[in-house]
């Protein structure tokens, strides 16, 4: 959604046999902190208990990430699952600040060279199809 904190459970989408699972935001949200231990509850717990194929973490394309999401990074490497993580809002920057930004998340979520890191937009759909590809093939 528009506004951070929109999402506070964790939502099942189903398409055809695969699960598309939200999970409840962080970062920007302007929500108390007693609710912000429960998201962080609900996270963990899902982790450890739930089959995860593939993780797609979203970042904001703008910013550094956060502590927030380096965690949810580390969440997802502990899963020993794959990782992609899409850097959304792209369309929010000039075309000279691309490569420095996806520098800026490479080096403070610690991704390997290998791990797919993508430019993306929610708005324009920049992006969609080469997440779409990533996300079939490790289905």
């Amino acid at each position: 959604g528009n506004t951070p904190g929109k999402t506070a459970h964790i939502n099942y989408f189903r398409v055809d046999s695969v699960y598309f699972v939200d999970l409840p935001g962080y970062g920007y949200a302007k929500v108390p902190k007693a609710e912000r231990d429960r998201w962080a509850r609900l996270m963990e717990s899902y982790f450890r208990e739930q089959l995860v194929t593939v993780g797609v973490l979203i970042v904001d394309a703008r910013h550094t990430p956060t502590a927030d999401d380096r965690t949810m990074a580390d969440w997802f490497r502990g899963t020993g699952k794959p990782l992609i993580v899409a850097a959304n809002k792209m369309d929010k920057l000039k075309k000279s600040e691309y490569e420095e930004k996806l520098e800026d998340i490479r080096c403070t979520l610690e991704l390997d060279a290998d791990m797919p890191l993508l430019l993306v937009s929610a708005d324009n759909g920049t992006g969609r199809g080469e997440l779409l590809n990533l996300l079939e093939a490790q289905l």
